[in-house]
């Protein structure tokens, strides 16, 4: 299973979480069954892009993300896509993972997504 995390950079495991999933720089892919660590450009349309950040994923084979929150509307594109989303994380992309692995963060559907439109807050 592949596993999606927002990231400022291209550091693997060692990269920072973006606070707002569709505007990081890249996102960090992890292969749960090899351990294989990919990161990819995030050319959606945040990022001047085209298309949507999920759309992006889904064609990289992502079955789920993880972050730090992220809103109703993407949450929703997310789960059309097949897509679970899990957040509540925080950290760098390894303590996510484990956060991840432990059951420490909440699966999010479109009903509890953030609703403040900045994903900065607490």
């Amino acid at each position: 299973m592949i596993l999606a995390f927002p990231t400022l950079g291209n550091a693997g495991l060692d990269e920072d979480l973006s606070p707002h999933f569709g505007r990081g720089d890249t996102f960090t892919l992890y292969n749960m069954d090899s351990g294989e660590v990919e990161a990819i450009a995030n050319t959606s349309r945040h990022r001047g892009g085209q298309g949507e950040a999920p759309e992006l994923l889904a064609q990289h084979g992502v079955k789920a993300l993880i972050c730090v929150d992220l809103g109703r509307r993407a949450v929703s594109l997310f789960c059309d896509l097949g897509i679970k989303v899990y957040s509540g994380a925080a950290g760098k992309v390894k303590d996510a993972l484990e956060q991840y692995k432990q059951g420490r963060l909440r699966e999010t559907s479109p009903d509890d997504a953030c609703t403040q439109g900045k994903h900065f807050h607490d």
